[in-house]
């Protein structure tokens, strides 16, 4: 955290910050103004910020880290959730509220409490980088951690702007180097599917990057598009090569979807399901000829499904093992007895399945 003193400024000297992270890359792009940024940040949750400051002030513990632009306006670089909801609370007592919601919030706020938010602690800094450090541990590994998306931009803004290893940018922010390597691996792999894969939208591939981060974890991601995590970001600008060019687009839209097709799976837990079926070349040649493949085809296909099942019958069976050590002391029990009445007739059904495992288990015969 930087060790400049805290003194207050004035709410209307602060601009919020075009560059926010939180903002999207695509929506910075568009250099927007001071509006339009309140605009797309009214939609987070600033009300309960809002209610808080109107209730218990601004503590200075939570002062605003802005960038020194000596005679101001004074452009926050930590805090713009926070100046946001000052914002719209004083838009809303200005008699220009930006919602119902924020007209009635106003009402609560006597001309006293109001004027204690007038001017809100603040420290500054002489420039973005004396607070990347803080910013980085705060929002990329910290309590107050940003979407996947954000912390990918802002490492990769530390790498090609700053000109920083994944090394340096491991111990400036106190993440892990593998993690910093998918992140930037994973932004400039959303660059290079913006540039070369037409039918898929700007918007669903940035609403879904968190799927597309998990995913590239895995070995079969990795081997179908080609992607070597061991090189450096300078090696790393178009992670699929030209070898595997033509396996970006299959891939961008089974994880995006294009025109009218859905994505081919919606939850981000089947990312490592996914990643078992891109190592499988049965399942991979059913997926790139089939116009719109069904997920659980291809699971079957690549034997993801037995995987799970496996998993599922193995893991009841630990917790079924651990119960019986103490479940004798529980025996006039009802929520116990009809708990093992619903595992037992589970049982008994997978147990059907197997003839020769039923007369083994329930005779003891060898």
């Amino acid at each position: 955290m930087p060790t400049n003193r805290i003194e207050p400024i004035k709410v209307s000297c602060l601009r919020l910050d075009a560059n926010n992270p939180r903002l999207g890359r695509h929506f910075i792009s568009t250099n927007p103004g001071q509006k339009e940024i309140l605009a797309k940040m009214s939609s987070w949750t600033l009300d309960e910020l809002a209610i808080s400051f109107i209730e218990n002030g601004f503590w200075p513990q939570e002062a605003l880290v802005v960038l020194d632009d000596k005679d101001g306006p004074f452009t926050v670089l930590e805090g713009n959730r926070r100046l946001a909801a000052l914002q719209l609370l004083h838009q809303a007592k200005d008699g220009e509220p930006y919602s119902p919601k924020w007209k009635e919030i106003a009402v609560s706020a006597t001309p006293e409490k109001i004027g204690k938010l007038l001017s809100v602690p603040c420290i500054k800094v002489n420039n973005r980088r004396e607070v990347q450090s803080y910013l980085g541990f705060r929002h990329v590994t910290g309590i107050k951690q940003w979407a996947p998306a954000e912390k990918a931009s802002y490492i990769t803004h530390l790498i090609e702007e700053e000109g920083l290893s994944y090394e340096e940018v491991m111990r400036r922010i106190g993440s892990k180097t593998p993690t910093v390597r998918r992140h930037y691996i994973a932004c400039r792999l959303l660059r290079q599917i913006e540039e070369e894969v037409e039918e898929v939208s700007l918007k669903d591939v940035e609403e879904r990057f968190s799927v597309m981060y998990l995913s590239i974890r895995s070995t079969g991601t990795q081997k179908y598009l080609g992607i070597d995590l061991t090189v450096q970001p300078s090696e790393q600008l178009r992670p699929v090569p030209l070898s595997h060019s033509s396996k970006l687009g299959y891939y961008a839209r089974w994880l995006f979807g294009a025109g009218e097709h859905d994505p081919l799976f919606g939850d981000s837990r089947q990312t490592d399901t996914f990643g078992r079926i891109l190592n499988n070349e049965k399942a991979v040649e059913y997926l790139e000829r089939v116009p719109k493949p069904l997920f659980e085809v291809a699971e079957r296909l690549a034997g993801t499904e037995e995987i799970d099942v496996v998993g599922h019958v193995d893991q009841a069976a630990i917790e079924v093992e651990d119960a019986l050590r103490v479940a004798h002391l529980y025996k006039n029990s009802r929520k116990l007895r009809e708990a093992v009445d619903r595992f037992g007739q589970g049982a008994i059904r997978l147990i059907e399945l197997f003839p020769d495992l039923k007369d083994k288990i329930i005779n003891g015969s060898a």
